[in-house]
């Protein structure tokens, strides 16, 4: 675990540097961005690979997706000062039979805490998909449906969502309610914590 004397700013460049996975199958390179002003964040699963050709989270179309849930413009959701991104895994995983392999859980542990220790604004959290919600809600809820159908309970501090993924419109279709109902109370929250005046924490 990193020193607490370790500013945001070189924290990330250690987190970009990790080499904790040797064995992931396009090597490693992790992707996250944060400024210590973000009063948002965002945490999904892991990067597939046309984000991890980029470098850029969310750089795909569930990201475009996410985007539209959220109400924000791309250059919007891309300001660190006050949105920042940081998966449950860090580097592209590999893939499975039925798709891209869960986030490493190696992540996590190693960087979640030093992370959020340095973004002291944070009003809200998005969590994105089952493997956030299972690492930070510890609740009586055993499937995504059922947090993420509960979502008002969250509020202020967090808020789960299904992940935007193109594979999960069958999802969305058998429950029209989350984006009648929680996406426009969503881009509220949004909004809200966006339009507030930015604290300033030099990194």
């Amino acid at each position: 675990m990193p020193g607490t004397d370790i500013p945001l700013h070189d924290l990330l460049a250690d987190v970009r540097a990790c080499r904790i996975c040797p064995d992931l199958p396009l090597g490693p390179r992790p992707v996250l961005r944060a400024e210590s002003s973000a009063t948002i964040l965002v945490i999904g699963q892991a990067p597939g690979t046309r984000v991890h050709a980029s470098g850029i989270p969310w750089d795909d179309p569930s990201g475009e997706r996410l985007r539209s849930w959220m109400g924000l413009s791309r250059e919007q959701f891309y300001d660190a000062s006050r949105i920042a991104i940081m998966p449950m895994g860090f580097c592209y995983p590999g893939r499975g039979r039925s798709g891209d392999l869960p986030p490493r859980k190696e992540c996590a542990p190693q960087w979640h805490r030093a992370i959020l220790d340095r973004l002291p604004n944070l009003s809200l959290t998005l969590l994105i998909g089952q493997y956030a919600q299972s690492y930070y809600l510890k609740d009586e809820y055993s499937t995504l449906t059922d947090r993420v159908k509960q979502w008002r309970r969250y509020l202020p501090d967090f808020l789960p969502l299904v992940h935007p993924s193109p594979r999960n419109r069958r999802w969305l279709s058998n429950n029209p309610w989350f984006e009648e109902q929680l996406v426009p109370n969503l881009q509220s929250e949004i909004a809200l914590r966006l339009s507030s005046p930015m604290i300033v924490n030099k990194s």
